[in-house]
């Protein structure tokens, strides 16, 4: 009888404790992000912003010309990764930059306001970026992207060939990113959408800066301004719960990534100190894209564009001399 009671007991505690679990996270109200800004109030006197597919995003041009170059940033970075290069690129033609969706100054689509795919899926964002080019009236463009930029950039090249003259890819992220099924299934549930995204903001702001040091080969480089200038993401409202979507909604780019059917004419460029990504696993991405050429920087980390600008540069107007796209 006694242990009967107690199964009964334990039984009954563990309903308790699992109706708590499920109820609770429901129950709390969701701090808001203090001295929270609009993407308007961070603007630069240069910040353009456009509505495409019902997000409003924010993007930067430069130059003008036939050959257009459009840059995509990584992972929880934004336009002003590429503040070193933009100049230059801008002598061989027009230059767009933009703020992927979560990052950057662009919108932050909240869960309910879209009816399909999730704004923050690979597809939507290659899909976003072909609307930016209808909106600018771009009929072709050549894609350069970094890191997790670079791999939607040659998405996108998988998924609408017609609209990708070239692309240049600073690192892709060509495999695994962020967790597995189970673990975004989990990040998915109500309970975890409640309360998730607050728990994480210390973490992945710790994260981010980790990141950015790990993504130069020399961090003694790195000046205030450059950590500056990422600052802004963690000041707009709702970027913890957009992020938040952005890890449900990724997938494992191996599962989609086909970087053997890309026939656009594609430049491959790469620290020798990619302590992100890994510089041999970007090297072996050349072999997997027939129309291809490699550059390996020396002395160069994952951000290329940041910490070898000037080689960067170079690499890219010798190919595209080298491919006679149109300039202006």
């Amino acid at each position: 009888m006694t242990r009967s009671r107690n199964i009964k007991t334990v039984s009954i505690i563990f309903i308790m404790l699992v109706i708590i679990a499920l109820v609770v996270p429901l129950l709390v109200p969701y701090p808001p992000i203090e001295g929270a800004l609009s993407p308007q109030q961070l603007a630069d006197p240069d910040s353009q912003f456009i509505q495409v597919k019902n997000v409003t995003l924010h993007y930067k041009s430069y130059g003008q010309g036939d050959t257009v170059f459009i840059l995509l940033h990584g992972t929880l970075a934004n336009t002003y990764t590429w503040h070193a290069v933009v100049e230059p690129l801008s002598r061989l033609g027009r230059v767009i930059t933009y703020d992927r969706p979560s990052f950057g100054l662009t919108s932050r689509p909240m869960p309910g306001t879209w009816n399909n795919d999730s704004p923050y899926s690979y597809e939507s964002q290659t899909d976003l970026l072909i609307g930016l080019m209808d909106a600018l009236k771009i009929k072709q463009a050549i894609l350069i992207g970094n890191s997790m930029g670079g791999s939607i950039a040659a998405y996108t090249a998988q998924r609408y060939s017609s609209r990708v003259q070239g692309l240049v890819l600073l690192a892709p992220a060509q495999d695994r990113h962020f967790f597995p099924d189970p673990v975004r299934w989990l990040l998915a549930t109500p309970q975890l959408r409640a309360i998730g995204p607050f728990l994480s903001r210390e973490p992945i702001e710790k994260f981010a800066d980790n990141l950015y040091v790990q993504s130069w080969h020399d961090p003694s480089k790195i000046q205030q301004k450059d950590r500056d200038a990422y600052l802004p993401l963690f000041k707009i409202k709702n970027w913890d719960r957009a992020i938040w979507e952005l890890l449900i909604a990724a997938r494992p780019f191996e599962t989609i990534l086909r970087f053997e059917t890309i026939t656009a004419p594609t430049l491959i460029i790469t620290g020798d100190d990619d302590k992100v990504m890994g510089t041999k696993t970007n090297i072996q991405l050349a072999d997997k894209i027939s129309n291809s050429q490699l550059v390996v920087i020396p002395n160069c980390g994952h951000v290329s564009q940041e910490e070898c600008p000037i080689p960067v540069y170079d690499a890219i107007e010798k190919w595209t001399n080298q491919q006679q796209f149109r300039t202006h």
